[in-house]
């Protein structure tokens, strides 16, 4: 059987016969799903396999990892790194009492970048036109694993309601938050679930509701931010939201 070169540059060599696809590798299309990078997988896995994964292709292909916390090394198919949650002692740390007691609690993490897009930011204006943002907190503490971590990082946090929302489209590539993402961001929603929180998702740009608490619009919309506000007084009620409510003259 022919060996296969892929778009990317990963497979065989063409040069010597590869049949080449004009699509970009298996594991490359996992890496742009989950969104991640093949240099930040790189850094995790064991150096001396380096040189293996910068040319691999296969998402089940297994390796052996750093822990980022600097626990002991582990076995995981590449797969697993990307959507899973990372070794076994992260994963009994999440389940400790004192992480338990931290679950749901909402704080500012000091560097923290996110790449707000601009429409991300015209959501922040819209909404805060219409309830008071909580400036200072950035991160959520979770009760389980989360790509690595034991936190999430919400487009916006309204820790007064205790609801996170998140702003979703497929982007250019027409692939953002669908397949794999998609269940990330699921997963992602239950995990604040499990704390006390709830998520309320705009989903534009074609993205199919994912539940009772998705906005499902063509674009961001003055009408989408209200419904946003409006499922806020769904969830916690009128009297909370009108507690961090704007009012017409601090608009004025």
């Amino acid at each position: 059987m022919p060996e296969i070169a892929f778009a990317c540059g990963h497979g065989g060599d063409v040069a010597r016969g590869a049949h080449l696809l004009r699509r970009v590798c298996p594991l490359c299309m996992l890496i742009d799903e989950t969104q991640r990078s093949r240099s930040e997988l790189l850094a995790k896995v064991a150096p001396a396999q380096r040189a293996a994964l910068a040319a691999e292709t296969r998402v089940g292909a297994r390796y052996d990892w750093r822990c980022t916390r600097g626990h002991d090394r582990y076995e995981a198919s590449v797969r697993e790194v990307l959507t899973g949650p990372s070794c076994e002692k992260c994963r009994r740390n999440a389940l400790a009492p004192g992480a338990v007691r931290d679950a749901g609690v909402p704080f500012m993490k000091p560097g923290l970048r996110t790449g707000t897009s601009q429409i991300e930011q015209r959501l922040r204006t819209l909404l805060g036109e219409r309830i008071r943002l909580h400036h200072r907190v950035n991160a959520i503490r979770i009760a389980r694993m989360f790509y690595g971590r034991q936190e999430v990082w919400p487009d916006i946090i309204v820790p007064q309601l205790r609801i996170a929302v998140e702003y979703d489209d497929p982007g250019r590539s027409r692939r953002a938050h669908r397949g794999l993402k998609e269940a990330s961001d699921r997963e992602k929603d239950e995990a604040l679930r499990e704390v006390g929180w709830e998520v309320i998702r705009i989903r534009a740009g074609g993205l199919e509701s994912l539940g009772p608490t998705s906005v499902v619009c063509k674009g961001l919309t003055i009408e989408a931010v209200d419904e946003v506000v409006g499922l806020m007084r769904r969830i916690r009620g009128d009297t909370a939201v009108d507690a961090i409510a704007v009012t017409a003259e601090a608009v004025s």
